[in-house]
């Protein structure tokens, strides 16, 4: 295990800042995830962690070594690319065997290693196959093996799910999750998947433009994102934000649109809010009930009549589609509701989980 500390890193290629004043503290034996769009900066940001890019300011340390300048192979790392970088030639056990045999390790270490990779990762019985013999999942796990016979430090993963189908990317992320557990190594994950950053992390730093928006834990991430970009990146069907203002009468705080208006003195403002303050309301589909006929509780809205504009099911649950008063909102709800286009519901909002954000700013208030 090993801590990797940046400093004030900064990235240019061709001319262009990828990366800008950026510093980070990945803490031993934490599971890491870059997550953000394409374009975004995190593969780049890997990719100096592993030397395979010179960055053009700052410093990065490995376990407390200055490695800013150092060769990839002096850094004590294993890194997983999303292609699987296997050389055809070679069986299973060559791939797995050739960094620490060029490194100089003697044989009957790496044999040992090898075998003890190959029990983890269910490779035992392939070892003796050449790459071109392997379904795509088995040659992801090849590549993770060779990683883990370098008995790294540090573990850099470039997107290594991307080439599967769901299925597969499902059983290896649960592989990897158990993979971490076991080792207890420090791990750094880029992805654009957001169901692998919540399902794998310790933490995950979300990523935008080169510089990180938000680094927490998944839930934290999820439940109190610090911007509407987090909020909107996160979730599937996505938060829905609603304009509005802050109405600060009789010790009470509401927020009032066209559409609704809602109670939220109950809201951890960061800051005491202003009368009148231009905001936008975040709330979670899972966070809106819907109902055939009104309701109401001491957490819940009052209740808005909607127009289901689109059914999408989901197996147990089913995503709709709904016009309120002019605004187009995402729900997810049971699929047993039987809700069908067209048709007419009443969408009540769970006030306890909404968020706030900044009008100008977008910042949460």
């Amino acid at each position: 295990m090993a801590q990797i500390s940046i400093q004030a890193l900064d990235i240019q290629l061709g001319g262009n800042a990828i990366i800008s004043q950026l510093s980070l503290e990945v803490r031993e034996g934490e599971f890491l995830v870059l997550l953000g769009p394409s374009g975004c900066g995190k593969s780049t940001l890997l990719h100096s962690i592993a030397g395979l890019i010179d960055v053009s300011d700052g410093s990065i340390a490995i376990g407390g070594k200055d490695v800013t300048w150092a060769d990839p192979k002096d850094r004590g790392i294993g890194m997983v690319f999303q292609s699987y970088a296997l050389y055809p030639t070679m069986t299973v056990e060559q791939n797995m065997a050739f960094g620490p045999r060029i490194s100089g390790v003697p044989k009957a270490e790496i044999a040992k290693r090898v075998a003890r990779a190959a029990g983890m990762l269910h490779l035992t019985e392939l070892l003796q196959r050449k790459p071109a013999n392997l379904s795509g999942g088995q040659r992801q796990r090849v590549a993770i093996g060779r990683a883990l016979v370098r008995e790294a430090a540090v573990f850099l993963f470039d997107e290594p799910l991307s080439n599967l189908d769901a299925k597969l990317r499902a059983e290896l992320r649960r592989e990897l999750k158990e993979l971490h557990t076991d080792l207890g190594a420090t791990m750094v994950y880029v992805t654009h998947d957001q169901v692998e950053a919540m399902t794998l992390a310790s933490r995950i730093a979300v990523m935008r433009g080169g510089a990180i928006q938000q680094i927490d834990t998944p839930a934290a991430v999820y439940s109190q994102p610090a911007n509407m970009y987090v909020a909107g990146f996160l979730g599937s069907p996505s938060m829905n934000f609603v304009e509005g203002q802050l109405q600060c009468q009789d010790g009470r705080i509401r927020f009032m649109a066209d559409a609704l208006a809602l109670d939220v003195s109950a809201y951890a403002f960061a800051h005491s809010p202003a009368e009148g303050q231009r905001v936008v309301l975040g709330v979670r589909p899972e966070d809106i009930a819907v109902s055939l006929t009104p309701h109401s509780d001491a957490t819940h809205s009052d209740g808005l009549p909607a127009q289901v504009r689109l059914v999408e099911p989901m197996g147990p649950n089913q995503v709709l589609w709904l016009k309120v008063q002019g605004l187009d909102i995402g729900v997810t709800c049971d699929a047993k509701l039987q809700a069908s286009k067209g048709g007419t519901v009443v969408a009540h909002i769970h006030t306890p989980h909404v968020s706030l954000f900044d009008a100008t700013s977008q910042n949460r208030l």
